[in-house]
């Protein structure tokens, strides 16, 4: 099979400011270190497989999604999508908070790589599945978390790109909402056209979903391999 992605020795450092006091605040002076986000990553996941990360909070997982994604940029290495398209689906990623809904699609679709025309044929689409009727032309600043988590959830169920990232979002939004994105990723997460890489706090999602499963610690991965001996090791 080829390579979907290709993760090659990356690294990647937060500056990151300490807590002070006002009185240094003030005087301009600060205190600042860096954090090793991540500490020399490599991995391939081939066309279609499905690839879980699991690890401590604070193990890098989120920013190894946000690296895959061109979000951050590696301090050094580097990530090959071999001319993949990329979505990355998490909470609190992407939009212009001042931008309506319906401009939100229009540049979070040209962010991925899809023309005006394609995403116009889709925005019906879009809208009626997010739920969200008239909200849709209002600024997403005004929007709760709930109906923010619609919307995203919206554009990458529709606007389907080859690889897709999961971060923590099995399920958004309320009830309703929840059994119709969940069934909807599912779909998406068993096309075999698609590569999946999933990161979940829910060992037993993992299990179901995935064909292999990364631990992530401290930024380093400790192992590679199926889920059942990962998870069995993980768990101690």
């Amino acid at each position: 099979m080829a390579a979907a992605i290709t993760v090659k020795d990356v690294h990647v450092k937060y500056h990151s400011v300490k807590s002070m006091s006002i009185r240094r605040a003030v005087s301009g002076k600060r205190d600042s270190q860096y954090v090793h986000a991540l500490k020399g990553v490599s991995f391939e996941v081939e066309k279609g497989e499905i690839v879980g990360v699991l690890g401590s909070n604070g193990g890098g997982k989120s920013t190894l999604l946000r690296t895959i994604a061109g979000v951050f940029v590696p301090d050094s290495g580097c990530v090959d999508l071999h001319g993949n398209s990329c979505s990355l689906l998490a909470i609190g990623v992407g939009f212009v908070q001042n931008l309506s809904g319906r401009e939100n699609i229009m540049l979070s679709g040209m962010l991925l790589g899809f023309t005006k025309k394609q995403i116009q044929d889709k925005m019906d689409d879009i809208i009626e599945y997010s739920e969200l009727g008239n909200f849709i032309d209002l600024p997403v600043r005004t929007y709760s978390s709930g109906m923010y988590s619609k919307l995203a959830f919206s554009i990458t169920a529709t606007l389907k790109t080859d690889v897709l990232l999961i971060d923590e979002v099995l399920s958004v939004g309320d009830e309703q909402f929840k059994k119709k994105s969940f069934e909807t990723m599912k779909a998406l997460i068993r096309d075999e056209d698609r590569t999946v890489v999933i990161v979940s706090h829910s060992l037993e999602q993992l299990r179901e979903l995935c064909s292999r499963v990364i631990w992530l610690e401290h930024g380093e991965i400790i192992e590679i391999g199926t889920p059942d001996e990962i998870i069995k090791k993980y768990r101690g």
